[in-house]
């Protein structure tokens, strides 16, 4: 898997962490101060990249954690086919197919257009139009 490991003190909101095996976004974390028998705790929010789902960890702040490795790419739009996008990688022109994305960016998206994708954990995800 494509992931790296840091300490769960160290990020911050907007990092990226694995949680339940899924690649997520921080929206909040907040840090617990020492207790008596322990160590700081950090309480994470967290919303999945591919599923949307809101996610929470808490855990003591010297814990490693998984890190996402995140490749943005650019892509064409082949075709359209159906609920699945068929792109081509514009840096190896490797073709293959994808999930249409939420309604809002799917809307924008014609053969043709350019697209910036995410592969993240080896699951390709199209993040925005960059010309339709």
């Amino acid at each position: 898997m494509s992931v790296e490991y840091a300490e769960l003190g160290e990020l911050r909101e907007g990092s990226y962490i694995v949680i339940d095996g899924e690649p997520c976004r921080i929206v909040e974390i907040s840090r617990a101060k020492t207790g008596k028998h322990g160590s700081a705790k950090a309480h994470v929010v967290a919303i999945g990249v591919f599923s949307g789902s809101r996610k929470t960890l808490v855990a003591p702040v010297d814990q490693r954690v998984e890190v996402p490795i995140i490749s943005k790419k650019t892509a064409q739009v082949v075709a359209l086919l159906g609920d699945r996008v068929q792109l081509m990688d514009l840096e190896t022109f490797e073709t293959f197919e994808v999930d249409l994305p939420e309604k809002e960016v799917a809307s924008r998206i014609r053969a043709g257009s350019e697209v910036e994708y995410w592969e993240v954990m080896g699951v390709r995800k199209i993040m925005r139009v960059l010309r339709a």
